[in-house]
């Protein structure tokens, strides 16, 4: 990857770690189906109005919306609502890492080189310190709720990869508006108009600070940035950076809404970061393997 490249990677990581913060904000005041609903209609509002359908098929973007705001999002929101700790949440999410790396391997044949599987392992065991610590405080059904939205953040990774080199910036902005009919309509028959009342007569300034941010910063700079990175380089490269995203939201977490952040919790970092560099930097000297073929060709021109 390009120097450029990297900082893009690690700025995505940093807006996605904070987007814990506002998300439990939201959270406060408005029901977990509607907070999804509302991001990803600010979210395609104005950004349809001015930028062109992305040149893909119509599968694809409704795929991509569904995938990432339908499934992902509202399993992630509906998991915090029911108790899951923020912080936790952005470390379980990572999964998507190597759900990921294994999906692209069965649909691409991208097999990772032998330092990305031990950056792998490293990283897998530093979230497995993290996890186990935090799950003793976590019930089983948020648990399982976060891990079903981690699989669906790697299908929408593997969507992203199929479709190549298109405008990201569009897929995101198009995908969004995909997302918010079933999500609006979810809201309505799970929660019910009376709690969607309740929860707008209640949101305040910081509730529409947290949405705003959820909206903008991060579900469309983030992820347009990202699914750009994923459509240059294999899936092994780019989504080791996701593990970044738990540093970031626990550290966060910690510090704004006082979540606690111990010993436990920073051994479990350093491991993610050293997985991380052994993948990363294991990738860049590693050539092609036989046979692969990429989704389309890749480009090497920076964001």
């Amino acid at each position: 990857m390009t120097l450029r490249d990297v900082l893009t990677a690690l700025l995505v990581v940093t807006l996605l770690g904070v987007n814990f913060v506002a998300i439990k904000v939201g959270l406060e005041t408005l029901p977990p189906l509607l907070l999804t609903a509302l991001r990803f209609l600010l979210a395609a509002l104005p950004g349809v109005l001015l930028v062109r359908p992305p040149k893909a098929s119509l599968g694809t973007v409704v795929g991509f919306g569904f995938s990432l705001g339908v499934v992902q999002f509202g399993l992630l929101f509906l998991a915090i609502a029911l108790g899951m700790p923020a912080g936790l949440s952005s470390l379980l999410i990572q999964m998507q890492v190597f759900f990921t790396i294994g999906l692209a391997f069965v649909v691409f044949g991208e097999r990772p080189g032998a330092l990305q599987m031990a950056g792998g392992l490293v990283a897998a065991l530093g979230v497995a310190v993290i996890g186990v610590w935090k799950a003793q405080h976590a019930l089983l059904t948020p648990l399982l709720l976060v891990l079903g939205a981690a699989l669906a953040w790697a299908c929408a990774n593997i969507i992203v990869k199929r479709a190549g080199r298109i405008d990201m910036l569009a897929l995101m902005v198009w995908g969004s508006l995909a997302a918010t009919p079933p999500l609006l309509g979810l809201s309505l028959l799970v929660e019910g108009p009376a709690a969607i009342a309740e929860g707008l007569r209640r949101a305040d300034a910081r509730t529409l600070a947290a949405v705003l941010f959820i909206a903008y910063p991060t579900t469309i700079l983030a992820f347009a940035l990202w699914n750009r990175l994923l459509s240059r380089y294999p899936a092994a490269t780019v989504t080791p950076f996701a593990l970044l995203v738990p540093v970031v939201g626990i550290s966060s977490t910690s510090a704004l809404l006082g979540e606690p952040f111990g010993p436990v919790e920073a051994g479990g970092a350093a491991l993610i970061l050293i997985g991380i560099a052994l993948s990363v930097f294991g990738g860049r000297r590693r050539a092609a393997p036989p046979g692969f073929i990429p989704a389309r060709p890749r480009d090497r021109r920076a964001p």
